[in-house]
């Protein structure tokens, strides 16, 4: 007989049939990373040589055998009692004596002098499959001590391999059953009951961008992230910039964490695991700090390098040493199997009542009656293609979520139990939404969208929408005129990258502030000065992390700017500077006691006039700290600035002199670029003397048509006199990108027409025009239009 115990010492990944993929990958990581600095807590695992030994000295074969021959396979109507049966089976056996003595054994070794506490995780194998995985299928237990429960833990982690759900995963992957074995983990605790814990992918995980590490955590035991009963902290953190050592924390979520979980007793004076109220103080803290995120993104990458493939990651915080560790890794499933060029991308037509809205999993939509369930035993209760509506879910789901067409729960976050099945199943998911389960009603019409961003939404009735499908891993590209997106959501981002592209021509930072920031840049500045106590309120419910308000501002922008940028790296992303008008800013929180009121707020105080006036010079002293803070700090110095609505050379060269104050200087940082709008016909008359100044220009044609028309785009009574392909607007486009060209600038063009007319495409590549950059929903158009147009040009030229 082989060895029914092996120590992390004696196992590497090779040991899979012996040990499963759980202890394997432990093993390995703990005799080849811990010299790279991963730490992994010790530990020995009771191999499937001894489970093996289990099931013969109790002779379970021919009983089990017997038992699972009466399931039924169709409906699996009597799965409950099947599993019941054979855990019981499991339950009353025997532990062989050998197999006790090797166990404590071996736990006396890893513990020294004293008992410690030890976690007792399953992990199952299949001898002649030794690469299948049986993630989340069986049970895990934390917080045991001592021989009595440590026997006990790993029984029933036998047991565990005929859960109803444990049973119908190897069903469905047609695994035979008595092929099926089952090692045991048995691994120090880190005592993160004290402090926290969670989990990581090394790759984004719901778009599957490989760039970026996501890691979630929540205070106590890392099961609450697992069950999904909280909803976590978030971190995104950006690989090349961590390689280069800058602060590569591109994007910080706080959770509301409303749950730790820590150790207790249980009724039989056993340890175990207790689920405690999160005090109000903590739930408004970050579980790590950004020095631990970094560390943790470090280990992460090593991991992945390790295996040469994107992975799923467990973390734990020690709260009595402080200290940081490895639990758990595994290759990630649901992303490294799919090619991120094939998309299917979904528009919703219309929106009805909104019902509810939490964290979206997926970019799908799905419509189906809902069907509001309380616990795995509703099983009968749900219909294929219905949606499951319920407050959590666990691993107990498995065999019922299979026939839901969507997820929707009331707690839980990215990493949740929910959102793990839903990716593998490939349906989307709403979970964190808090009121689910109150405001839809069992057996309505619903809309389910997760399409719109990391927001999902889920609306009253049937909604319509598209679904395109796109192919983008042969697309021909444009040869000379570069095909970039005009981009303004960061949730929309690490998706966004998979398109066909040069980069971003137009990022508009206004979506991050009404959004993200919500509050006026100078009612920040100006916070202490504020009398509106209403306002005031306001303004610190939404800051109150932060005691430097104008911190609040500058991190936000920052971060949604370092989210795009980070998407689309190394190409550029020209970030333009807020270009909201009087009546726009008004809106933002307490803007209203900052902005003049204007008759025509589109030609008033707006863009590059704003910048160095002192009703709003402090605001942009706030926007280019933004700037500084990704490009300096975050490393993604592929982002440029682009100045919107300068009318004049002389308020253009002001501009540069206060960003140059703000230090965003070009003669301390060469690779800085700034460019200007060329949106009014000041600036094309004035070409030459505004390339000077600036270092490429992006035509704003509805602003340039609009002012060398003279004509209000919004007005319906004149409306109909808007084109860009008016002689008019085309000869000042032509001029400008002519003045441009031979002053040595780039120069590029944001709008709608390219994608929309053809000539008009192949006007602008005629005039000999760097780059056009579309909204996601026109950009394939645009660069078939693009190609016909050079196509046409070279024909031309020969």
């Amino acid at each position: 007989m082989e060895s029914l115990i092996m120590k992390f010492d004696d196992i590497s990944i090779n040991d899979v049939a012996r040990v499963g993929g759980k202890n394997a990958s432990l093993g390995e990581m703990f005799n080849r990373l811990s010299g790279q600095g991963v730490p992994v807590p010790n530990g020995f695992a009771i191999t499937a040589d001894a489970f093996w030994l289990f099931i013969d000295k109790n002779f379970l074969r021919g009983k089990l055998k017997e038992l699972l021959m009466n399931l039924d396979t169709n409906e699996y109507s009597n799965l409950a009692y099947i599993a019941k049966q054979a855990r019981s089976l499991m339950l009353n056996a025997t532990m062989p004596d050998v197999l006790k003595k090797d166990i404590i054994n071996a736990y006396k070794e890893l513990c020294g002098d004293t008992y410690f506490e030890v976690a007792v995780r399953s992990s199952a194998t299949a001898e002649d499959l030794p690469q299948a995985s049986f993630a989340g299928q069986h049970e895990s237990y934390l917080n045991v001590s001592g021989e009595a429960e440590l026997l006990s833990a790993v029984q029933k982690c036998f047991a565990s391999l005929y859960t109803d759900r444990a049973i119908k995963y190897r069903n469905d992957n047609q695994f035979e059953h008595a092929k099926v074995a089952l090692s045991v983990g048995v691994q120090k605790m880190v005592r993160s009951d004290k402090a926290c814990a969670g989990v990581g992918f090394t790759l984004e995980p719901e778009s599957g961008f490989r760039d970026v590490i996501h890691l979630s955590g929540v205070w106590g035991l890392g099961e609450n992230i697992v069950q999904g009963t909280v909803t976590p902290d978030e971190f995104f953190v950006f690989k090349p910039s961590l390689k280069q050592g800058k602060k590569a924390i591109v994007q910080k979520v706080l959770g509301e964490k409303t749950k730790t979980m820590v150790y207790g007793l249980n009724s039989m004076n056993f340890h175990a695991t207790i689920n405690t109220e999160t005090p109000a103080a903590k739930r408004e803290q970050f579980v790590l700090s950004d020095d631990e995120v970094m560390l943790l993104a470090k280990w992460a990458m090593v991991i992945e390098e390790h295996y040469q493939k994107p992975m799923d990651i467990e973390w734990a915080k020690d709260g009595i040493t402080n200290e940081l560790f490895i639990v758990q890794a595994r290759p990630e499933t649901v992303h490294a199997q799919k090619d991120p060029y094939l998309v299917k991308e979904y528009r919703l037509q219309n929106k009805g009542t909104l019902l509810a809205e939490g964290e979206a999993i997926g970019s799908k939509i799905a419509i189906g009656k809902a069907r509001v369930l309380q616990s795995p035993g509703d099983a009968d209760a749900l219909q294929p293609g219905e949606i499951v509506v319920t407050e959590i879910t666990s691993p107990d789901w498995d065999p019922i979520l299979k026939k839901a067409a969507a997820i929707i729960t009331d707690k839980g976050g990215r990493t949740s139990h929910a959102s793990i099945v839903a990716r593998e199943l490939g349906v989307p998911a709403v979970v964190g939404t808090s009121n689910a389960t109150k405001n839809i009603h069992d057996g309505e019409i619903i809309t389910v969208s997760c399409c719109e961003g990391k927001t999902g939404f889920v609306y009253r009735g049937k909604l319509n929408y598209k679904e395109i499908e796109h192919d983008f891993s042969n697309l021909k590209m444009p040869e000379a005129t570069q095909p970039m997106l005009i981009v303004g959501d960061p949730e929309n981002a690490f998706r966004l990258s998979f398109y066909p592209n040069s980069g971003v021509g137009l990022m508009r930072i206004e979506f991050i502030i009404t959004h993200f920031v919500q509050v006026h840049p100078m009612a920040l500045v100006k916070f202490n000065e504020l009398t509106n106590t209403a306002t005031k309120e306001k303004i610190e419910k939404l800051t109150h992390h932060y005691p430097n308000k104008e911190a609040y501002f500058v991190d936000k922008l920052a971060q949604g700017i370092a989210t795009i940028a980070a998407a689309f790296y190394p190409k550029d992303v020209i970030v333009r500077m807020s270009d909201f008008k009087t009546n726009e800013y008004a809106n933002l929180v307490g803007g209203a006691m900052f902005e003049p009121k204007e008759e025509n707020p589109m030609l008033g105080f707006r863009g590059a006039s704003r910048y160095y006036n002192d009703r709003y010079r402090e605001g942009f002293r706030l926007e280019c700290e933004a700037i500084k803070t990704v490009r300096t700090v975050m490393g993604l110095t592929n982002v440029k600035v682009m100045i919107p609505f300068c009318r004049t050379v002389e308020e253009g060269k002001q501009v540069v002199e206060v960003m140059k104050a703000n230090g965003l200087n070009r003669e301390m940082d060469p690779s800085l670029e700034i460019y200007v709008m060329a949106e009014i016909p000041s600036n094309v008359l004035l070409a030459e003397q505004f390339a000077a100044i600036f270092d490429g220009f992006s035509i704003g044609s509805n602003d340039l048509t609009q002012l060398t028309l003279g004509i209000d785009r919004d007005s319906a009574i004149v409306s109909g006199l808007f084109s860009e392909q008016n002689e008019a607007a085309k000869w000042m486009i032509s001029t400008v990108i002519q003045k441009a060209k031979a002053a040595g600038r780039k120069i590029g063009l944001c709008g709608q027409a390219p994608s929309d007319f053809p000539e008009f495409a192949q006007f602008l590549v005629q005039q000999g025009i760097d780059s056009i950059s579309f909204n996601p929903d026109a950009l394939l158009k645009g660069i078939e239009n693009i190609i016909t147009a050079e196509g046409k040009e070279r024909v031309k030229e020969r």
